[in-house]
């Protein structure tokens, strides 16, 4: 018997295979009703489908964004450990990734909250009301919807668990986008939606501060090539050629 599929990727190969554009955001609308109203409940949710569905689109804005469970939680005048619980919620059905963040003994203050992100891209279009790529193209989360695609698209390449994907901050300003963690193994993955990428002072301190084998920059262009000692340009299009599997 072969692994169960979650929501969000039956919601992506339906909507992929639909007869146009139009077709394909009805479908993933009537995927979202469905699931807030049939598919929750029946996993044992109380919440009402309705207080799902707006706490859902407003999560969609902040996808790629570090969890601010007050901010979530002064919209919807609650505590900010009730929206917590509709965030594990929708995690646990695996329609929104939330991707904790790393930290260790360091000199530099670490960010502790997790980013989140809508699991499908897709999914995430259709909370946005955005129905063409053109539109996609001009709205202000196109960085970001980018951004959460090639991480899923790294994670599933690399064959990581749930427990071994983080993000790494500080509040000095350094960041990474994805750092996996095998073992001694450490990779890191920044996620830039450009042609040329470049190194930056951000990159060269998490290399050195978390010991990372490498870093790698993936990037929308289609070549691959070194940046630097332990930094490479990745081209997203080339996962499965210039990008090995975990051991």
């Amino acid at each position: 018997m072969g692994a169960s599929r979650s929501g969000a990727e039956d919601a992506e190969e339906h909507a992929a295979t639909a007869r146009s554009d139009s077709a394909s955001f009805e479908w993933r609308l009537e995927f979202g009703r469905t699931f807030l109203e049939r598919d929750l409940p029946q996993l044992g949710s109380l919440v009402p489908a309705p207080t799902l569905g707006r706490f859902w689109a407003m999560l969609a804005q902040a996808h790629g964004n570090t969890w601010n469970g007050a901010e979530f939680g002064r919209a919807f005048g609650v505590a900010h450990t009730t929206v917590g619980r509709y965030l594990d919620l929708l995690s646990a059905a695996f329609v929104v990734r939330q991707l904790p963040a790393w930290s260790e003994n360091l000199s530099k203050r670490q960010v502790k909250s997790p980013k989140v992100y809508v699991a499908d891209s897709g999914l995430l279009h259709s909370l946005l009301d955005i129905r063409k790529r053109e539109e996609l193209l001009r709205h202000p989360k196109v960085g970001a919807s980018w951004e959460g695609f090639g991480i899923q698209a790294v994670i599933d390449r690399l064959g990581a668990r749930r427990e071994e994907s983080f993000f790494w901050g500080t509040y000095s300003g350094a960041e990474l986008d994805l750092l996996v963690v095998r073992g001694a193994l450490r990779l890191g993955f920044e996620f830039k939606r450009t042609l040329a990428p470049t190194v930056t002072p951000s990159m060269r301190v998490a290399l050195e501060s978390l010991r990372l084998k490498r870093l790698d920059v993936v990037h929308a262009g289609d070549r691959s090539a070194a940046l630097g000692r332990g930094i490479r340009a990745l081209a997203l299009g080339r996962l499965l050629e210039d990008l090995e599997p975990l051991p």
